[in-house]
């Protein structure tokens, strides 16, 4: 099986050695990004990213389930972020 892999790459690479190259580095596009450790850290911060910000509220006083600063305690934390 690997002879006939080794063969067959060998023989492309003699004819079309363009679309070798071409495969590879598509190849490689597609394979890497998983293997990223940049690709763990960038879900991280997709998760505590808010998918649509709305208009600022006008705080009247009884608003006790609004957090008033994105920092408060209920908010995620982006402290590993910093520690990075």
């Amino acid at each position: 099986m690997m002879t006939r892999l080794s063969a067959f790459l060998k023989n492309a690479w003699t004819k079309e050695s363009v679309l070798v190259v071409s495969f590879t580095i598509t190849g490689l596009t597609v394979i890497l990004p998983s293997l990223s450790p940049y690709t763990k850290y960038a879900s991280m911060i997709n998760e505590l990213t808010p998918y649509s910000y709305t208009m600022p509220l006008q705080d009247d006083g009884n608003m006790s389930d609004v957090s008033s600063h994105p920092q408060d305690p209920q908010s995620p934390s982006l402290e590993w972020l910093k520690k990075l």
